[in-house]
């Protein structure tokens, strides 16, 4: 009798984001395959498991795709309870709705667990609301890395009058502001870049789209990091400081 496969968000880095239902299935785990973003920390809740390192990041070596679905079935076929962890969301750039679908069409029971994106976390870290009365109606979020490593229509994406959030942008930042700027998004519009979102390490720099990518340079912004760009990332409303329980 086949196990089931948990496709588990561990939310942006901070534990305590972690959600209740996500804690459940780690302590039923047999077996964990976690990501390379995922905190370390986050593994007190399955003591007992297996842990397999699966990590995929750009610009560094990578387990393949297709060597992650063989294991996942391969433990699966075993009997075993098997959660597939992953940094932030699973449905929001990580590749959650496509294991599912691989999963069933073998014959595998799956379910997805949401967990707390770092677009959202990090904005709210550096007390940024992402959509706000009266300035933005709503949030695009977006990534600039795509599989056949082709460019965003950030022409169209400059017309929506949405927050964009952008995630996996640091290696494009010159592309991301001329495209923007080409799609007649004002030079002056506000810009937060964050760092290890909601880690006790996250950094923020605050710029403009014309003078973002120099900003980065000399802020020595690196990956992870998103990209906050609208009228919202100019907030810095003072938030109350999370205390531990």
């Amino acid at each position: 009798m086949n196990g089931k496969v948990w496709l588990v968000g561990a939310g942006p880095g901070d534990p305590e984001l972690l959600t209740l239902k996500a804690v459940k299935a780690l302590g039923r785990a047999d077996v964990v395959m976690i990501d390379d973003l995922v905190n370390p920390a986050i593994l007190e809740h399955c003591p007992d498991a297996r842990v397999v390192r699966v990590g995929k990041r750009g610009g560094c070596r990578s387990t393949p795709q297709a060597f992650i679905h063989r294991l996942m079935l391969r433990y699966a076929r075993q009997g075993k309870c098997v959660v597939r962890l992953k940094g932030g969301d699973p449905c929001i750039f990580g590749r959650g709705s496509e294991e599912a679908d691989w999963l069933a069409q073998h014959g595998v029971e799956s379910e997805l667990v949401n967990g707390i994106t770092a677009g959202l976390a990090g904005a709210t870290g550096c007390g940024i609301p992402l959509t706000l009365r009266g300035v933005s109606r709503g949030v695009t979020l977006v990534t600039a890395h795509t599989q056949d490593d082709s460019s965003l229509n950030w022409q169209a994406l400059a017309q929506t009058g949405t927050t964009l959030v952008i995630y996996m942008g640091v290696a494009r930042l010159t592309d991301i502001r001329d495209g923007l700027l080409a799609g007649g998004m004002a030079p002056g519009m506000p810009v937060a870049m964050i760092e290890n979102a909601s880690l006790p390490q996250q950094r923020e720099c605050r710029s403009t789209l014309v003078h973002m990518q120099a900003d980065a340079q000399a802020f020595a912004l690196k990956s992870p990091a998103i990209l906050v760009i609208g009228e919202v990332a100019a907030a810095r409303a003072v938030l109350p400081m999370a205390q531990s329980a």
